[in-house]
């Protein structure tokens, strides 16, 4: 998967990086990037970022990506993640081969290493609570200053570390420490921890532990042990860097490079997986896979494409400063795709019953439709046609203002590749509201060309009443309510800026007959209203779509200007 025809290949600084590595020699001319999630929640759009950039870097000079799990803390991660991260990987088109890892793996060689620091005068056990640490690690303008416990003997460091290790300590009340510079301008430097005490089971090795590796420790050994060559992280870890550096070359062993880009940001949203987790726990979306979410797996349940995912992150771009992605940029890349791959159907949201009073009774006629004007290849369609249609709500006016072009009474307007119909009367309730119109066509007009050159100025979709499906349409809005969750109101938090709106259930539509018995995630163009996909909730005696993303309305635009005048 790549990036359209139409738009030119780009390089980015990374891949000047690695083009540079790979003509010095650096490496041997191998080139081995790795995905380290730590299987804590559902991988984000943010993510499939990260896997475009180094699944692709791999690819592009002969290497190898690993897939490799951060499962080093045992309290927030679960299998079901491991599971998920697989899918959405392999959904994006990218497979690691026999290149999957877990830091878990290297559990009993991290031990080594640390008992190796120890032995070295390098690293201590502290018995400073994790708020004394904090307060005695000090501030950006204020150095820090030692632990009472950063001068221990070797020989009790040794002692008390393999007791830590036997499970004797209560959680919390020691910790392995790397022996540093309390006065270091860069925090993560002044002795971070390395291990803590946690009496948890972990899903991969049972009760064998009860410490466990600090993010910092593991990390960058674990890339040691993989061989990486080019260990990609976001620009967070810049200032982790010279700590990523520190372990390796004072271990003395294998050392990747580290480099670091800006994260993903998008308007609208959240990329957090705290965040995202809190709207789950919260009832606030339905799960990991709303489709609201940006989640990969509510993304792919919207009717999103890998392509167009691949295509965005490569538009956003990979540099070294944090900015913020526009959503329209995203929903750009997806119509692109699926205006060449989605076919069109003719689906009816807001239906209004029309009924063609010179139509004979019981007659059914199977007109012609194009599949998709963007593929020839993808052929054509029977529709069926009848005496009673529905038509959108919406493209019925009584009163129609200037530039409402589409059917009014008195009005001849084009039905999709059909006949022309004129509006001959309007059927309300007792609370004035239309419920039905009543209309003359045009035998003439079979195809929707008129033989005489007569020109109307709207062409309207239809869906035949008799032979319809009945479908509940979802349709998805932004998650958020403002560009930047984050500003909100004195007193509140970033989930008041929850989108009360971004979701609304249509359980009464009406699509096509074609759509019938078509499988969960296929997507379609339902013609002047947008894309959709078929969602997983979706059965044969009742299809269930999720507008996957709008179309341009014109209409929507001048009647939007007309109400702020």
């Amino acid at each position: 998967m790549s990036i359209t025809e139409s738009e030119p290949k780009r390089t980015n600084f990374i891949q000047d990086i690695i083009a540079e590595d790979n003509r010095s020699g650096k490496w041997d001319g191998r080139v081995v990037t790795r995905f380290p999630p730590e299987p804590n929640g559902y991988l984000h759009i943010g993510h499939a970022k990260h896997i475009y950039l180094n699944f692709n870097l791999a690819r592009e000079n002969n290497g190898t990506c690993h897939l490799r799990f951060d499962d080093t803390n045992p309290v927030k991660e679960e299998q079901e993640y491991i599971d998920a991260i697989k899918e959405d990987i392999r959904w994006l088109g990218f497979d690691w081969g026999k290149h999957e890892y877990y830091a878990s793996d290297y559990f009993g060689q991290l031990y080594e290493w640390a008992v190796q620091l120890i032995k070295e005068g390098k690293a201590y056990v502290d018995d400073l609570s994790p708020d004394e640490i904090r307060e005695y690690r000090g501030t950006l303008t204020k150095p820090g200053k030692e632990s009472p416990c950063r001068n221990r003997s070797m020989e009790e460091n040794l002692d008390l570390f393999e007791r830590m290790k036997k499970g004797e300590f209560p959680d919390g009340t020691k910790t392995l420490r790397a022996k540093i510079d309390m006065a270091s301008p860069n925090l993560n430097m002044r002795d971070p921890v390395m291990y803590r005490i946690l009496h948890e089971s972990h899903p991969r090795s049972g009760d064998k532990w009860c410490i466990y590796a600090m993010y910092d420790w593991a990390h960058g050994q674990s890339d040691a042990i993989e061989k990486i060559t080019h260990s990609i992280c976001t620009l967070e870890f810049e200032n982790h860097r010279p700590l990523y550096d520190w372990f390796c070359e004072e271990l003395g062993i294998y050392h990747p490079q580290q480099i670091e880009y800006a994260r993903l940001n998008i308007t609208y949203t959240v990329m957090s997986k705290r965040r995202l987790l809190q709207l789950v726990q919260e009832g606030l979306v339905s799960g990991w896979d709303d489709p609201r979410m940006p989640t990969i797996c509510g993304l792919r349940r919207r009717g999103y494409t890998p392509e167009a995912i691949h295509n965005f992150s490569q538009r956003t771009g990979f540099n070294k400063f944090n900015s913020t992605a526009d959503i329209a940029l995203l929903e750009f890349c997806l119509r692109e795709h699926l205006n060449k791959v989605a076919p069109r159907v003719m689906g009816v949201l807001r239906p209004l019953k029309v009924v063609i009073d010179n139509y004979p009774e019981g007659q059914m006629e199977e007109l012609e439709a194009i599949n998709n004007p963007e593929d020839a290849g993808a052929g054509t369609r029977k529709v069926p046609f009848s005496r009673v249609l529905y038509i959108e709500r919406d493209d019925f006016m009584e009163e129609p203002p200037k530039k409402f072009f589409r059917l009014a009474p008195g009005r001849e307007v084009r039905l999709r590749y059909a006949y022309y119909i004129t509006c001959t009367e309007v059927i309300k309730d007792k609370n004035g509201e239309v419920v039905e119109l009543h209309c003359t066509y045009d035998p003439a007009t079979r195809g929707g060309d008129s033989p005489d050159g007569r020109k109307v100025k709207a062409t309207l979709h239809w869906v035949s009443a008799e032979h319809a499906l009945e479908a509940e349409v979802r349709l998805y809005d932004h998650l958020f309510s403002k560009e930047n969750p984050d500003i909100v109101e004195v007193g509140q938090d970033w989930k008041s800026n929850f989108n009360p709106d971004s979701l609304e259930v249509l359980p009464k539509c009406y699509i096509e007959p074609s759509v019938k018995g078509a499988a969960p995630g296929t997507r379609y163009q339902f013609e002047r209203l947008g894309y959709f996909c078929v969602d997983t909730d979706s059965s044969n005696e009742k299809p269930v779509f999720n507008r996957t993303v709008t179309l341009k309305d014109t209409w929507a635009k001048i009647a939007k200007g007309q109400k702020k005048k």
